[in-house]
């Protein structure tokens, strides 16, 4: 991205429970920007939960919506803080839209740790890779291991959240940031 483009957003990426909308939120409020999650924007799109669309339309369906809805939310002129669901970097036409609108942040953390902030059976309900899955540590690793490549090759930069506070994973984020668009 060309200084003359318009300015850079702050994208976050990876698997449910890395922390991307507790942490951009907390990075918007410190930049002075507008944090937007890309799940919440399929959902008003819609009109109907992101569960909802995987149970009656299916995964494509929910897929097809959240590249439109990132293409929209990447085309903002005004500098956001941007949180994307956990797959939507399996799409390459995603990948190349964070990378051409903003600078791009994995956040990482073990299976176990993701499986723990994720939460009980209830909380998974609303994460419909999780639903009714009696063992997530082992779906978030095998996400984890599928996933991987295509976060890599979105990502500017990779910020571990494992043992970390909101406020120092914050930080690391805000820092990589600042060297991304420098």
């Amino acid at each position: 991205m060309s200084e003359s483009e318009a300015p850079r957003h702050l994208v976050l990426v990876g698997l449910m429970g890395a922390g991307k909308s507790t942490v951009g939120a907390r990075c918007a409020a410190r930049l002075g920007r507008a944090f937007v999650d890309v799940d919440d924007v399929v959902a008003v799109n819609a009109g109907r939960a992101v569960a909802d669309i995987f149970a009656s339309d299916g995964e494509g369906a929910f897929r097809a919506l959240e590249r439109a809805a990132l293409a929209d939310v990447c085309a903002s002129p005004a500098p956001l803080v941007i949180a994307c669901g956990g797959g939507a970097m399996g799409d390459a036409e995603n990948r190349r839209t964070v990378r051409a609108h903003g600078c791009v942040i994995w956040l990482t953390a073990e299976p176990d740790t993701l499986a723990a902030r994720v939460g009980a059976e209830a909380g998974r309900a609303q994460r419909p890779l999780l639903a009714g899955d009696a063992a997530p540590a082992a779906t978030l690793e095998r996400l984890a291991s599928v996933r991987a490549p295509a976060y890599e090759a979105a990502a500017h930069a990779t910020v571990a959240t494992e043992e970390r506070t909101i406020d120092d994973v914050a930080d690391a984020v805000l820092e990589e940031f600042a060297r991304c668009a420098a």
